[in-house]
């Protein structure tokens, strides 16, 4: 991706073993630019790679706008069997432009420079209705404040108290952060129950709030799976 200068951000598992929080994955995943120019290098890079596409809808700028995914399997003998998901648009996650300037950039074990998705925005595109991203968006959450905690930015206070999904970790945040944590109880009520201590209380908000993010999910999804369906009805056998 690098090499063909692609606009992508790296999400998903694999962005989430990069952050501390380890998950196993054989997908990457990447949010990407869909622009005519960038896609233009993406497929040179698909190409590099030997991938071939696996499913529906095709590699085009109008699907990823409305917000599916493409999918492709690797057959490079050294990405022999990868998948690569794209994605350009995704439900509550700001436009790529927006991402792009929020980036995280991070250099690996073998010096090759990365570039992830922030880590507020990689929280807010694991809000899904799936099982698996609620566990992970808890563990994210929890590597970021125990690697931060002795001096916190502002920042890092204002979005844990945001997204914290750890009852006792957001009863802690919400005492130490008093002043923060009032500022931000309309934008998140359940922070009045956090800062009272009330965590039999936090713990049935923090599921309904769960509730409501899977059920605003499964209504985004709903047009974009009949809309494959009609494509997989379509494709010639």
């Amino acid at each position: 991706m690098r090499a063909r200068r692609v606009r992508a951000l790296l999400m998903g598992g694999q962005a989430c073993v990069l952050y501390g929080a380890a998950e196993f994955s054989r997908d990457t995943d990447f949010a990407i630019l869909a622009s005519a120019d960038n896609l233009d290098r993406l497929r040179k890079a698909l190409g590099d790679l030997r991938a071939v596409a696996i499913a529906v809808p095709p590699l085009t700028a109008a699907y990823l706008r409305r917000g599916h995914a493409v999918h492709f399997r690797c057959r490079h003998p050294d990405a022999a069997g990868m998948r690569i998901d794209v994605m350009s648009r995704m439900r509550g996650v700001d436009a790529f432009t927006h991402l792009w300037k929020r980036r995280t950039t991070i250099e690996l074990t073998d010096r090759t420079m990365c570039d992830l998705l922030s880590l507020p925005d990689l929280v807010q595109a694991k809000k899904t209705q799936r099982d698996r991203d609620w566990p992970m968006i808890r563990r994210l959450l929890e590597a970021s404040y125990f690697e931060h905690r002795a001096k916190p930015t502002a920042a890092l206070v204002r979005f844990w108290l945001r997204e914290l999904r750890t009852p006792a970790l957001l009863v802690e945040v919400a005492g130490t952060y008093a002043g923060a944590c009032r500022r931000l109880i309309a934008r998140r009520p359940l922070l009045a129950l956090a800062a009272s201590g009330r965590v039999d209380d936090l713990e049935r908000g923090l599921a309904a709030e769960e509730a409501e993010e899977r059920a605003r999910d499964r209504q985004y999804w709903t047009p974009l799976r009949r809309e494959l369906e009609r494509l997989r009805h379509a494709k010639p056998v």
